[in-house]
């Protein structure tokens, strides 16, 4: 015994030593396992045959990034997502694999590690787990490395609005393993997509889908893009973890067995941005927390059930202890209102395999949303008199969708329907100047909403699988008003194809007609008497129209070349009765939009090119170069096209990310933004005091709408990684510098009162006897450079069983 003692102690350590990967490959359809099918990890020589229960398990691998490749006789080779191993960090990887319909002779069509599907042959990009780790300047934020992605815009601000071809930012929708989530931003602005700080905790994401156009028929609800975040299982066999010291939080995820059937990971992040804004003297003062977790079940072969949770608590104070603050603080105290935010989402999918090749999804979940928001003049709020802005709303949906997928030679039919109940309350009081006067808004609001819809997709692959066609169409309808009752009236076709030229070159093509709501902001909004005014005014779902045709390359698995065109059109998009604006151009600033009375007239089109190479020939290079040519227009008050908030025409990303030995990475990503349009103050009307009084900023002058022009925005990021691999834990380390030459991009211009010697503001009375703030204009850059250093530890439990001696 004493001698046995000491070599089984060796042999756990060299065990300790050693990358796991463990996985199971089977039917997709049906949950079966495959036994005997071939499993590679890729650009190695490593791999293993999968036994009767379909399980395999690949000892020995260096730590890094790998993906899977699986085939067997009869299905199709598949590829995993991109997964990261190290010593403290085991793998478990499923991949499903699909039955080869037909053996043919004319086109062996080449897999690769770009998927792309029946419904969605274009516009899918999936961003793997190295994209997510080692994005230079993105600090592992999602809602950042988003924007690296072809026809995804980002502006030089200090946001995360999901911009996608030229659509306005509250046009995307978000699925967290197919519960869909309001939110993917702290600090969110309500009724948009924007937020400086992404929601969702990287640890928790194995990859993500993303679609610009060709929506699938279960994804309603968006005109512009579509995202599914797959998250990761916690681990099956022993707990492991990952804290981290990031660039503005500290988090810490645990993962692991609830029991043989059963897995967690749980996270929670806290931000330290208070502090450090205090410090260097900001005159705002964020602080955001947030929580994840995800557990699955696995009954039998034949069903699961997955049960997610993410939960956010955002709160925004002014620092009102900055002493002698210069203009532009300010300006900035005197404008931006105090606000707190919370959220979450709750979600269940059970997923049970049927007998006949198909499997069903019951996909349960609430989500809800409580913003808050008030100000006062000079931040005095001893005089009641000096309210400026009194907010409180919440939003809440309860959720179920159904769906029901089957497969069987060749042909593949989604379909299934979504039945709702939202809730949108709202307590509101403001001071606004209108028509030359001092006008003031105060209602209270309750609104309950069934909101249905139906959908179907059939896809078949034609001509030895050379032609791949989907068609598919959804209909969607709720109480709100006879506008939108009828799910006729919101009827929504949509047509793919993909044709193979060759084993490398495909032409893609889709067509469709996309409807959404419009933001519950709108649905509530009342005027002073009580009404329901969008109610009267008949507001009703937003249409768009979908063109986009493209061609993709393969030169081999690894590399991918694409060039999609794309035209949109819009109609009966929410305008702004009081500045004839269209909702689409706003939602580039925190707060709210939506809340106000709209007409359903609105009208614009989005239409361009985008250029997409990505090229990853083996795990040490990452290369990916995009470039979108983008116009965005909509009509205005003169029913002439001009410019929208978003018409940035060009849009560069260039990311080229090399790993080394010893665990070292070094990457870079330029970027380049095209100028966006502005739109001039209307600076006779912003000096009245009166009116500057309740917004202490100028107004815009609408009848000039987007006729200015910001210049190009460009910036270099750098990010240096370093990975010390031991026994039970891994150190991961990295320096991220954002614009590395200090570019300044210009912002709007600050425009504020002048001041005498006292520091008071210098008032002239008028001829017209009103009295008028002297103003003066002030030029607006933002840019610095800005290294942050983030710390990574993954650890493994670790301990023998006295059973096990």
């Amino acid at each position: 015994m004493k001698k046995f003692i000491p070599l089984l102690i060796l042999a756990v350590s060299l065990y300790g030593q050693s990358t796991v990967i463990r996985g199971r490959v089977f039917q997709a359809v049906s949950n079966e396992p495959i036994a005997f099918a071939n499993v590679v990890v890729l650009d190695t020589d490593y791999g293993a045959a999968t036994d009767l229960d379909g399980n395999f398990v690949i000892y020995g691998l260096e730590p890094g990034f790998y993906r899977l490749m699986a085939s067997f006789i009869g299905f199709k080779t598949t590829y995993s997502e991109e997964f990261q191993v190290n010593f403290a960090r085991p793998a478990y990887i499923e991949l499903p694999m699909e039955i080869q319909a037909l053996e043919f002779e004319q086109i062996q069509v080449r897999p690769s590690v770009f998927p792309k599907t029946e419904e969605a042959p274009l516009s899918l990009r999936t961003i793997g787990v190295g994209d997510i780790e080692n994005n230079p300047g993105a600090n592992r934020d999602l809602s950042k490395i988003i924007q690296s992605f072809p026809g995804v815009a980002s502006t030089a601000a200090f946001r995360n609005d999901v911009i996608v071809r030229g659509g306005g930012p509250n046009e995307s929708r978000f699925y967290l393993d197919g519960v869909e989530i309001p939110n993917l931003n702290h600090f969110a602005t309500q009724g948009a997509s924007g937020g400086p700080v992404g929601i969702i905790n990287p640890d928790f994401i194995q990859s993500v889908d993303y679609y610009a156009g060709a929506f699938p028929t279960n994804r309603g609800n968006a005109l512009s893009g579509v995202f599914n975040f797959s998250q990761k299982e916690g681990n099956r066999e022993k707990l492991t973890g990952r804290a981290v010291v990031g660039a503005s939080d500290l988090a810490l995820t645990l993962d692991g067995p609830l029991n043989e059937k059963t897995s967690f990971i749980f996270s929670a992040r806290r931000s330290y941005l208070e502090f450090l804004f205090g410090i260097i003297g900001l005159p705002f003062l964020p602080t955001y927390n947030d929580f994840q977790f995800k557990t699955k079940i696995n009954f039998d072969a034949k069903n699961s059930l997955t049960i997610i949770g993410l939960g956010a608590i955002d709160q925004f104070e002014l620092n009102l202890d900055i002493e002698n603050p210069d203009e532009e603080q300010q300006y900035i105290l005197n404008n931006i209102p105090v606000n707190e935010q919370w959220n979450y989402t709750l979600g269940a999918v059970y997923t049970h395999f049927h007998k006949n090749n198909s499997f069903s999804n019951w996909v349960f979940s609430r989500n809800m949303l409580r913003n808050t928001s008030y100000k006062y003049l000079n931040n005095d709020e001893s005089l009641p008199s000096n309210k400026i802005l009194d907010y409180s709303s919440d939003e809440s949906e309860n959720k179920f969708r159904y769906e029901r997928i089957t497969r069987r030679n060749g042909q593949r039919f989604t379909w299934g329907g979504n039945l709702e109940l939202a809730r949108y309350d709202n307590e509101t009081y403001r001071k606004d100047f209108l028509n030359n006067q001092l006008f003031e808004l105060s209602y209270n609001t309750e609104v309950y909403l069934w909101i249905y819809g139906v959908f179907g997709q059939y896809s078949r692959n034609f001509f030895n699988e050379r032609l791949t066609a989907s068609i598919g169409l959804r209909m969607d309808g709720n109480n709100y008003s006879s506008a939108m009752s009828n799910p006729l009236e919101q009827f929504s076709p949509r047509l793919s194809l993909s044709y193979s030229l060759s084993d490398r070159l495909n032409l893609n093509f889709n067509t469709g007609r996309y409807y959404q709501r419009p933001p519950y902001t709108s649905f509530g909004y009342k005027d002073n008497t009580g009404t329901l005014v969008n109610q009267e005014t008949g507001m009703s779902y937003i249409t768009s129209d979908h063109l986009i045709g493209g061609i993709e390359y393969r030169l081999n698995p690894q590399s991918q070349f694409t060039v999609e065109s794309f035209y949109k059109t819009y109609n009966n998009y929410p305008v702004s009765i009081r500045d004839s604006i269209s909702l689409a151009n706003k939602g580039a600033d925190f707060g709210v939009i939506g809340d106000e009375a709209v007409r359903s007239d609105g009208e614009g089109r989005a239409y361009g090119a985008e250029f997409l190479f990505r090229y990853k020939p083996d795990n040490s290079l990452n290369i990916n170069i995009s470039y979108t040519l983008v116009r965005s227009e909509f009509v205005n008050q003169f029913d002439e096209y001009t410019p929208s908030a978003w018409d940035s025409k060009h849009l560069l990303n260039m990311t080229v990310i090399r790993s080394f030995g010893n665990g070292w990475q070094i990457g870079g990503k330029w970027r380049y933004v095209g100028g966006l349009p502005t739109t001039p103050y209307d600076l006779e009307k912003s000096a009245i005091v009166t009116a500057w009084q309740t917004r202490e900023q100028p107004f815009l002058d609408y009848s000039r709408f987007n006729q200015a022009r910001l210049k190009p925005f460009h910036q270099l990021d750098l990010r240096v990684d370093k990975r010390i691999y031991l026994r039970n834990w891994t150190l991961m380390l990295y320096l991220d510098i954002q614009n590395v030459y200090n570019y300044q991009a210009q912002l709007s211009d600050i425009v504020l009162p002048e001041t005498d010697d006292n520091g008071n503001r210098i008032i002239v009375t008028g001829e017209d006897g009103i009295d008028r703030y002297q103003l003066k204009t002030i030029e607006n850059t933002t840019g610095t450079v800005l290294p942050s250093i983030g710390i990574m530890i993954d650890f493994v439990e670790w301990r023998v069983e006295s059973d096990e001696w």
